[in-house]
């Protein structure tokens, strides 16, 4: 009785850490996030909770297999397979991000910015995509992260 008590509760736990929030690349094509931390968001829940009327705090840790000279910030919301675009108030990550272009080859950087989740957003569940793109358009990175606007 003893070990199936154990193998239960065995199976219990790595259920729950299996449900925890994944962020998925969605077509990185010169670099490779290594970390994505959202402020106040609980990576134990499958989706990040975005309360509207806030401004929401992102770093992306990755590193860079090409140069690129010029880096913009490109965030759209998937809701029912729709993309919406999400507006930044600072597109040029470049500037105020952790960044300082050009951006060389084999090497690692930080990224850093804030998303205001405006009060005139609807309450759902939203896969956001967060791009950074290099001086021809090209996906440095893309990442996928379930959320959830509250």
């Amino acid at each position: 009785m003893f070990k199936l008590c154990v193998l239960i509760s065995s199976l219990l736990l790595v259920l729950q850490l299996g449900a925890g929030l994944e962020f998925k690349d969605c077509g990185s094509k010169t670099g490779k996030f290594t970390q994505v931390t959202i402020e106040g968001c609980d990576t134990t829940k499958a989706e990040c909770i975005l309360h509207r009327n806030t401004n929401v705090s992102i770093s992306i840790d990755f590193t860079l297999s090409e140069k690129a000279t010029s880096v913009i910030t490109v965030v759209h919301g998937k809701v029912l397979g729709i993309e919406i675009p999400f507006p930044l108030s600072n597109p040029n990550a470049c500037v105020n991000s952790g960044l300082t272009c050009p951006l060389e080859k084999n090497e690692s950087y930080r990224y850093t910015a804030t998303l205001s989740v405006l009060n005139s957003y609807p309450k759902v569940s939203v896969l956001v995509k967060w791009e950074l793109q290099d001086q021809n358009n090209l996906d440095i990175l893309c990442i996928e992260i379930p959320a959830k606007i509250q």
